[in-house]
């Protein structure tokens, strides 16, 4: 039975709201609702701060993770360390690793993992600026800290083979994360200690 709304504007907002990941309708109704209770400035911040972000957001020239400069605040701080990257398949994964304060390098966002079912190859994400990062120098360890997954595995078989040229050491994060979690859910001390504990990474699945 379909759901019955008093105002074509409500049934809109709704509609909207339940667009968005993990968000049905009932929870989408709670937050326009929400909304609707608060003071005129209040909505108006809100609907703002999603526009600003939208236009004026910029992701690093660098690294590809979101920032608010043509080089994000990671990048451009002289006391990381330069020559260790960390590959990572988004930019939630990079909170991830930085709320464990277990790593001091600097990132790579793929911007998703090769994945052949969802129609997603390697020329879809940033694996060739990776590669171009490890040619320019300097870096001497790549850190491959993407999901336990079957396409996980697969981007990083991918990977290996593509730097498998350079003087580079590859590792990739210890295996106490369950088969198919993803970094973004998994406690940050199991976190913490997968990216101390890190392997060398051989090229076997």
């Amino acid at each position: 039975m379909n759901q019955q709304y008093p105002s074509a504007l409500l049934e809109k907002a709704v509609g909207e709201f339940a667009k968005l990941p993990g968000i049905g309708r009932k929870t989408a109704m709670r937050l326009v609702l929400h909304l609707l209770r608060q003071d005129t400035e209040t909505v108006e911040a809100f609907g703002n701060a999603m526009i600003t972000l939208k236009h004026e957001v910029k992701y690093c020239k660098v690294c590809h993770n979101i920032s608010d400069s043509d080089v994000c605040c990671i990048c451009s701080n002289p006391a990381r360390d330069t020559s260790v990257v960390c590959v990572v398949e988004n930019i939630r994964d990079v909170m991830a690793v930085e709320n464990t304060q277990q790593f001091r390098g600097l990132y790579h966002v793929l911007g998703g993992v090769i994945s052949p079912m969802d129609g997603i190859g390697p020329s879809d994400l940033q694996i060739d600026s990776l590669v171009e990062r490890v040619k320019a120098g300097g870096i001497r360890e790549v850190i491959l800290a993407l999901s336990s997954t079957m396409e996980g595995d697969t981007t990083n078989f991918y990977i290996f083979r593509k730097l498998s040229g350079f003087d580079v050491k590859l590792t990739v994060i210890a295996r106490g994360i369950s088969i198919g979690d993803e970094l973004e859910y998994t406690d940050e001390v199991t976190l913490g200690r997968s990216i101390v504990n890190r392997i060398v990474f051989t090229g076997n699945v």
